[in-house]
C-alpha cells in the first residue's frame, strides 16, 4: 500500500489493524541550536516500518535517542495497547495527530488522554478539497483547490469550534500546517494569516511545520515575532531545493523530501527564534522520497537534532 499524505497514513494505519530560504537553490548543512529540547519525531517519518513491527520500531527510536513521539495512527493496536508499547519503549506522547474532522470528537479526545498527550494537533483539516485517487494508483495525489479568503475564514472557525471542544475536554487543540496554506490572498497576505487572525488565541495554538511553511514561500521567524504565544510546537523537515515557492500539496509541483541538512533551509535562526517564542516541543519530520530508507534518516534526523543542542 502506497502513503504519500498523512490523512492517508492516518486511514492506512486504521484500515491495517521558504521567505527564510525559499529562493535558495544549493543543498547546505545547516547546523543550529535545537532549543535544549528532547529530541522527537513524528512516526509519520517511520510510516512503513511501524507497522510491521511496531513494538521493534518504538524501541529502535529510543535506542537512537529519540525521547518524544508524535502519533499518526494506532496501526492493528487499540489505543490502550498502542500506548503500552510506547511506555514499554521509553517514549513520551506530548503531541497526537487526530482526526479532528470526525462528526464526534469526544472518543478521538479520549485517545488523546489515553496517549497522556497535552496537545490534540490537526495534521489537516482542508485536504478534503482534494480530489481522491483511486486506490492502488501510483504517484502524487492531484492538486487540491485554491481555497480563496472564504475558505480559509471557513476553516478559521471550525478551528474555533474544535479548539473550544479541545479545552472543555481537557485539552489543547493545536494546528499543523502544509503548504496550501501559503495561497496569497487578495490583500497580499497569506491564508494562514486569515487563520492566525481569526481563531482565539487561547482556544487555538500553532505546529509549524517550518519545511512545508518554507517551501510555501514563508518564514517561520517572522511568524514567531508577529503573533507572540501563538507557536508551541514545531516540525524539523527538509525539502530538495526549491526554485520558487510551492503552494501545491499534490501533483507534479508537491516539494520532495530529503534528509536535514540535505536541503536548502536554514535551521540555525529558526531555532534561535523558536527558543525565544516558547516553543515547547520540536518533532523531526520526512516526506518522500527516503535517500535510504525512513529508518535511515530517522538515525540522520537524530543526529541533527542532537549536533544542534
Amino acid at each position: 500500500m502506497q502513503v504519500h499524505t498523512r490523512r492517508e497514513f492516518l486511514v492506512a494505519s486504521r484500515n491495517i489493524g521558504l521567505a527564510a530560504a525559499a529562493t535558495a537553490v544549493l543543498p547546505r548543512i545547516a547546523w543550529g541550536e535545537a532549543m535544549g529540547l528532547p529530541p522527537g519525531i513524528q512516526l509519520y517519518t517511520v510510516r512503513e516500518d511501524l507497522p510491521k513491527d511496531t513494538p521493534g520500531t518504538l524501541k529502535q527510536l529510543h535506542d537512537i535517542g529519540f525521547r518524544e513521539v508524535e502519533t499518526a495512527g494506532f496501526g492493528k493496536y487499540s489505543v490502550k495497547e498502542f500506548r503500552a508499547l510506547i511506555d514499554d519503549a521509553g517514549l513520551k506522547v506530548p503531541s497526537a495527530h487526530l482526526n479532528l474532522n470526525a462528526p464526534d470528537l469526544g472518543p478521538v479526545f479520549d485517545d488523546a488522554h489515553t496517549l497522556g498527550a497535552h496537545f490534540a494537533t490537526s495534521s489537516s483539516l482542508a485536504t478534503g478539497n482534494m480530489p481522491r485517487r483511486p486506490a492502488g494508483t501510483p504517484g502524487p495525489r492531484p492538486a487540491m483547490a485554491p481555497l480563496g479568503l472564504e475558505g480559509f475564514t471557513k476553516l478559521a472557525a471550525q478551528m474555533n469550534d474544535i479548539g473550544a471542544k479541545a479545552k472543555a475536554a481537557g485539552l489543547q487543540y493545536a494546528y499543523h500546517n502544509h503548504n496550501y496554506e501559503f495561497e496569497k490572498m487578495p490583500d497580499g497576505s497569506f491564508g494562514y494569516d486569515v487563520l492566525v487572525k481569526n481563531t482565539d488565541k487561547e482556544l487555538v495554538k500553532f505546529e509549524i511545520d517550518c519545511g512545508w511553511m518554507c517551501a510555501g514561500g514563508a518564514d517561520p521567524i517572522q511568524y514567531f515575532q508577529k503573533y507572540p504565544g501563538r507557536f508551541k510546537m514545531i516540525h524539523v523537515k527538509e525539502f530538495q531545493p526549491l526554485a520558487h515557492p510551492v503552494t501545491s500539496l499534490g501533483g507534479p509541483e508537491r516539494p520532495k523530501g530529503t534528509d536535514l541538512g540535505g536541503g536548502f533551509i536554514d535551521y540555525k535562526p529558526i531555532f534561535a527564534a523558536g527558543k525565544k517564542a516558547g516553543i515547547e516541543h520540536a518533532f523531526s519530520e520526512q516526506e518522500d522520497p527516503f535517500p535510504v530508507s525512513q529508518m535511515a534518516s530517522a538515525k540522520v534526523a537524530y543526529a541533527f537534532l542532537k549536533a544542534s543542542s
